[in-house]
């Protein structure tokens, strides 16, 4: 479950918005949860709406004016609307002037009320894909998440059969860390997911033998990510040679794995001695891309085979 308070969104962002505490300061602990969002008919965020609110409502200088014109009577209707919806806080926009109503409202109703000197759409637009990534639906996952040649790729696996040391190599050979052991994933769109580290295990990888090795430290900046969309699981199996002899060679239909209901590719690697798992790691990465502009190599041949057997029959 993702939350953040409106404390939390202040701090946030108030050095790109222009920010300011107008009242309701105490009350800003109010939390938005993405499952209690998700469930409501509300908008996230969005212009001053009476009739279709939304949890963060923000108020133009027109819509100001637009208060400031009704009368009481007409003007504590609208409010009452308000306080009918779950209003999560208020931010007036283009450097208006907060009326003494509207915080006698906030007040009552234990609102919190922003101002910004930002336009009203540089408001919205700015929190709307700041809220998106914040209380996007998210999960952890074990492995090792890593940027090789631009993809995202998540390195899975029992424990001890050797992610971190694959990991390893592949840094070696110019790809890029994102996290180790624990994945933070979220959903940031329909098809997407986002994989990043948690603070306190960033930069780090943990390899057997060696311990803790500071990947930017040793690598340089450019061996780490501090996120990565992920599109293609690796899962590395343990196998013995009478094991890998029985792996289908030609697999017939893709692998996907069900991750917040985002289908990610998944590709399985048997680990044996000898084999040299970077180089199939890679080749399983630019297989993938060949296979995402429509080129499947394994369709080709069998179409290929098919050909030529037809060939032989009419002969």
């Amino acid at each position: 479950m993702s939350h953040i308070s409106i404390t939390q969104l202040f701090e946030g962002n108030k050095a790109k918005l222009r920010l300011t505490w107008n009242c309701g300061q105490e009350y800003g602990n109010k939390e938005l949860n993405n499952e209690v969002v998700a469930k409501s008919p509300q908008g996230l965020i969005g212009h001053l709406n009476f009739i279709h609110p939304n949890w963060i409502q923000v108020l133009s200088s027109l819509a100001m004016d637009y208060l400031n014109q009704l009368d009481l009577s007409s003007l504590e209707r609208k409010f009452q609307q308000l306080a009918q919806s779950n209003l999560a806080c208020m931010i007036v926009a283009d450097g208006a002037l907060v009326s003494d109503a509207l915080r006698s409202f906030a007040a009552r109703t234990q609102t919190p009320v922003l101002c910004s000197a930002s336009s009203s759409l540089d408001v919205i637009w700015i929190l709307r894909s700041f809220l998106t990534k914040v209380l996007a639906p998210s999960v952890s996952k074990h492995g090792v998440l890593l940027d090789v040649l631009g993809m995202g790729v998540l390195i899975t696996g029992e424990s001890g059969v050797g992610k971190s040391e694959l990991a390893l190599e592949l840094i070696s050979r110019g790809h890029g860390l994102v996290a180790d052991d624990v994945v933070e994933l979220r959903r940031i769109g329909p098809e997407t997911l986002e994989g990043f580290c948690p603070p306190i295990l960033r930069d780090y990888l943990e390899v057997r033998g060696l311990g803790l090795l500071n990947i930017r430290t040793i690598f340089g900046e450019t061996a780490v990510r501090r996120r990565k969309n992920m599109k293609l699981i690796v899962h590395l199996e343990k196998s013995s040679g009478s094991d890998i002899s029985s792996v289908e060679r030609l697999p017939l239909s893709n692998l996907n794995e069900d991750i917040l209901n985002v289908n990610i590719r998944k590709v399985i690697i048997p680990v044996a001695a000898g084999r040299n798992l970077a180089v199939l790691v890679e080749a399983a990465v630019r297989n993938y891309v060949l296979q995402l502009r429509g080129i499947d190599s394994t369709q080709e041949f069998i179409k290929r085979h098919e050909q030529k057997m037809t060939d032989i029959a009419s002969d």
